[in-house]
């Protein structure tokens, strides 16, 4: 099955490359141009506009360049011929310094373009930073769930970051080498109307293989953009903590490097293929230009024995047809280019395209603060993306306002799911969640989660100081110094952190700072984030799991005081955690089996008293007691 969905995927990959190489797709591309040129020219309009400016002067230079050439060698050749005569001389002498001018101009030109496009480029990728990120942050918990999305963000942050800018230069330097190449042009044809047009005929195999060489790269990254992921993948893997115990202690470390380097030489000889055929379609225009370039060159020195021109019109000949051949080559290598970068362009913007599939109604219901009634699930059915089966199915729930509600199943009971829906991370396909009698879907988004705090099962570690892994919880708020303190003891991160080195502005992780921390204690601190948020509804998923026996216990005590007057959901698998809340529901296949208090469910005899048992049993068991 997983090599039929890799043939779907690689031929739909092979429909879209298809799509994009005929006709109509060329063509089509073209609308992106509008759109690439507004990014840069809203990342620096000051930087674009100097741009353009110093394109236009250079493209006029070279023209300058050619008929002060013209006149230098002619003055040159009466200087010689009056065996130098001062009055001839000093006729010479404006067009030699002009020549020398227009010279220097173009050396500091040159240097000022560097330095104008080195700050546009940084000014442009930080814009196009700021737009990718801010999709990313828009979109859904969803689409994280796909590689699809995975590819699509590769290809416009990695592939097409830069491509707008590109697209600016190449335009720029395809009218900078237009307004010279009209001017050669019209130089070429005063000599003989065919010559600009065999000049042309030259250099047309040259587009051909620039084109080729772009329509074949771009298929190829877009039939490689997940193993191009899956090298950075294994290069993490190789490189960071991440997996660096297990490497070593299950001796992984070959594997993975082995796997790097396959997936590297195979991506190397794909690439050295392309790059082999793109040699010899530049090889066939090389050839090609060169013969149009003899054809004209042997002309010009028949001309010249049969007395036609004389030596600057000579040099006046060849300057406009060496310039005119490099331009015309430029140009179009310039056309392929602009539709490389416009290729690149559309993965671009169909990535900043995305629309979130979670959307605030237009007038947003305003739900009193507080949760006063508590929440309500009704006949809830939800499924992830892509996936075949229910995680929850017809599912009813109530949590009522002020209590502490255990949530208790084995894994895949769906309890984790039913805390991304209270945040509202997703929708559920049918049924309704409800604070205070307000549907979810009604409610703005922000202000839904500003009522939340939680605690999720695989918190994230912060490389930062340990206050603002506490205040990250609720930075709008700005908490005080004293309010994190008491986050930290709320959370028992307190006597951790009264440990580091620098208290509280100790940097913590390995990536920015020397103070590692182990997973309870990481636990511990996101407990703490948690809690400096004074939130109406506390969320905690498995937040004992890293304690031990004595901690649970006393934290737990805690607890109680900390959720007074808030309602709290605590999912778990610890019984001696849940048996400390109001109520306790167990979770089994997406639904709800058993409900009560610990007590309750414990003479229901049920699946919770059987798993109440089986963990007695099981912290008995080292002491040589057994369960009766």
């Amino acid at each position: 099955m997983r090599t039929d969905r890799r043939g779907r995927r690689l031929h739909r990959v092979d429909q879209h490359a298809e799509q994009l190489l005929s006709i109509r797709g060329q063509l089509a591309q073209l609308r992106h141009v509008p759109r690439a040129l507004r990014l840069v020219w809203q990342a620096a309009a000051n930087w674009t506009s100097a741009t353009i400016a110093l394109l236009v002067i250079q493209g006029l230079l070279p023209i300058a360049t050619v008929y002060l050439t013209r006149d230098v060698i002619n003055g040159l050749v009466r200087i010689i011929g009056s065996h130098g005569d001062l009055t001839v001389l000093a006729g010479a002498l404006p067009s030699m310094a002009l020549l020398a001018g227009v010279i220097l101009l173009t050396t500091v030109l040159g240097s000022v373009q560097s330095f104008v496009r080195t700050l546009l480029a940084e000014r442009v990728q930080d814009h196009m930073n700021a737009q990718i990120h801010a999709k990313a942050l828009a979109l859904d918990l969803q689409f994280y769930q796909s590689p699809v999305y995975y590819d699509q963000l590769q290809r416009a942050s990695v592939d097409a970051i830069n491509r707008p800018l590109e697209l600016l230069d190449s335009l720029g330097g395809l009218l900078q080498n237009l307004i010279t190449l009209i001017a050669m042009a019209g130089v070429l044809f005063t000599f003989a109307w065919w010559v600009p047009l065999a000049l042309l005929a030259g250099t047309l195999p040259a587009l051909w293989a620039a084109l080729r060489a772009t329509w074949a790269y771009h298929r190829w990254r877009l039939r490689t953009t997940m193993q191009q992921r899956r090298l950075f993948y294994f290069n993490r893997i190789l490189t960071t903590d991440i997996a660096a115990a297990e490497l070593r202690l299950f001796d992984l470390g070959g594997h993975f490097r082995s796997a790097y380097q396959q997936l590297r030489r195979r991506l190397h000889r794909e690439r050295r293929r392309l790059l082999q055929s793109q040699l010899l379609g530049e090889l066939f225009a090389g050839l090609a230009g060169l013969a149009t370039v003899a054809l004209i060159l042997g002309w010009m020195i028949w001309q010249a024995l049969a007395g036609r021109f004389n030596l600057g019109d000579m040099a006046l000949l060849w300057a406009a047809l060496d310039q005119g051949q490099r331009l015309m080559r430029s140009l179009l290598t310039g056309m392929g280019n602009i539709y490389r970068s416009l290729l690149f362009l559309e993965d671009l913007f169909v990535f900043l395209d995305l629309e979130p599939r979670l959307r605030d109604p237009d007038r947003p219901v305003a739900v009193a603060p507080g949760l006063r009634q508590g929440l309500r699930l009704r006949d809830v059915t939800f499924r992830y993306p892509e996936s075949a089966t229910d995680a929850l199915h017809h599912f009813n729930l109530e949590i009522p306002a002020g209590q502490i509600v255990a949530i208790v199943g084995e894994n895949g009971a769906g309890k984790s799911t039913l805390l991304k829906l209270l945040c509202r991370f997703y929708d559920p396909q049918e049924g309704s969640i409800t604070w205070d009698g307000v549907d979810l879907r009604a409610m703005a988004q922000a202000d839904l989660r500003r009522r939340i705090t939680v605690l999720f099962q695989d918190p994230f570690p912060y490389h930062d100081s340990a206050a603002d892994n506490i205040r990250f919880g609720d930075l709008a708020s700005r908490p005080t110094q004293a309010q994190i303190e008491a986050a930290a003891r709320a959370g028992g991160a307190a006597a951790i952190i009264a440990r580091l080195p620098e208290g509280y502005e100790t940097i913590l992780g390995k990536w920015f700072g020397y103070t590692e921390l182990s997973i309870g204690e990481w636990q511990r601190l996101a407990l703490a984030r948690a809690f400096v948020r004074q939130a109406d509804l506390i969320i905690l998923d498995e937040p004992t799991s890293a304690m031990d026996s004595w901690a649970e216990a006393e934290w737990m005590g805690r607890f109680r005081e900390l959720a007074a007057g808030r309602t709290a959901v605590i999912v778990t698998h610890r019984f001696t955690t849940a048996m400390q809340a109001d109520i306790i529901h167990v979770m089994h296949d997406g639904r709800i089996v058993e409900s009560g208090t610990h007590a309750e469910l414990v003479a229901l005899g049920g699946r919770y008293a059987a798993s109440w048992r089986a963990q007695m049993r099981e912290a008995e068991a080292p002491s040589g007691r057994t369960s009766s």
